[in-house]
């Protein structure tokens, strides 16, 4: 039996770029599946096919049991959907935003005011309410955005990169709502670059690159698939990173990552603490000063470097908002596709 959202063979084409490629997923009621991807990957692009904002080239789907396609009215009329960026009427306050979208889903004058209050409560954006959202900071119309979602309590949520360009405050604020909404049995499919957010809100993550799934399961199933445990050394002396990459290619079982702004090296080991050990002391006897050292499991950004062969966020850290870097997925990012 299909799971609350499924899809089966979705592609979709935007000229010459082949934005889905195959993406096959299935997400249990009441359930959260995190799609990890870089810029360019297809998430946004799946998203928009799951929520009957894009029609695929071919393939099916279906959320909560409806044909996407065959059924695209009542397919909208079971789901809430928080895009990239805050859907908010600027010129409206919090609650005439809020009521608005009730009175949109054929609520009354009086059921749609009274739901806008409870929900501006809950995101604390009470004292906010009667403000226009132009005056709203970054962080409280991302809230006002996912409020709006939720108006019409849908038994199944899409989130598109909910918490991207908040400061750390506000997102864990937002984990928090997201994480009432999992326990109330929602079902969530949330997209996102920010692999700790995955790490803690998803019950199962499917990594998808190029338009295809590549690899999915439990964070703890796909960080044992690269197996093994990490050994980081940060460098005192830029000039000695070689040095020390150098040393530690002896204990490594696999390539170093090189983090030259943040003098930072990283390698996959065996062994535990006793290498950990045994490396101090070769550094110590090269003269290689370092700030700090560690061992560590596996984290979804060590997942992600191997799957993909470049880190979650490597794409846009140095990028302005909204812009892809120049590179993989720059194509995909100029024409709307990610």
């Amino acid at each position: 039996m299909a799971g609350a959202i499924s899809a089966e063979g979705l592609v979709k084409t935007f000229g010459d770029v082949r934005a889905l490629d195959g993406v096959d997923l299935d997400v249990p009621e009441g359930t959260v599946l995190g799609l990890l991807g870089p810029n360019g990957a297809g998430k946004t692009t799946t998203v928009r096919v799951l929520t009957t904002l894009l029609k695929p080239d071919s393939g099916r789907a279906t959320v909560a049991g409806v044909d996407v396609l065959r059924e695209p009215n009542r397919v909208r009329s079971l789901i809430g959907l928080s895009g990239q960026y805050a859907a908010v009427d600027e010129q409206l306050t919090g609650r005439e935003n809020l009521q608005m979208v009730g009175e949109l889903y054929q609520m009354s004058a009086r059921v749609a005011k009274a739901r806008a209050m409870e929900l501006l409560e809950w995101f604390n954006l009470g004292d906010a309410a009667d403000r226009t959202a132009k005056t709203y900071s970054g962080g409280m119309r991302r809230r006002l955005d996912l409020a709006a979602a939720l108006v019409v309590r849908p038994p199944v949520m899409f989130l598109d990169e909910p918490t991207t360009g908040l400061d750390p405050r506000n997102r864990m604020a937002l984990w928090e709502v997201i994480e009432s909404l999992i326990a109330e049995g929602t079902t969530l499919l949330l997209t996102t670059q920010y692999l700790e957010e995955a790490d803690r809100l998803a019950h199962a993550i499917a990594v998808v690159d190029h338009g295809r799934v590549i690899a999915r399961g439990t964070a703890d199933e796909l960080k044992a698939q690269i197996g093994g445990e990490r050994v980081e050394v940060v460098v005192q002396d830029r000039e000695r990173i070689q040095d020390a990459v150098d040393a530690m290619a002896t204990f490594a079982t696999g390539e170093p990552t090189i983090e030259q702004h943040t003098r930072r090296i990283t390698v996959p080991v065996s062994g535990g603490a006793k290498v950990l050990a045994d490396l101090i002391r070769d550094l110590d006897a090269r003269g290689v000063q370092i700030d700090d050292v560690g061992l560590r499991r596996p984290t979804l950004d060590d997942v992600f470097l191997s799957l993909t062969g470049h880190a979650a966020e490597e794409e846009t850290q140095n990028a302005p908002p909204g812009r892809a870097r120049k590179g993989r997925g720059a194509k995909q990012a100029e024409t709307g596709v990610s």
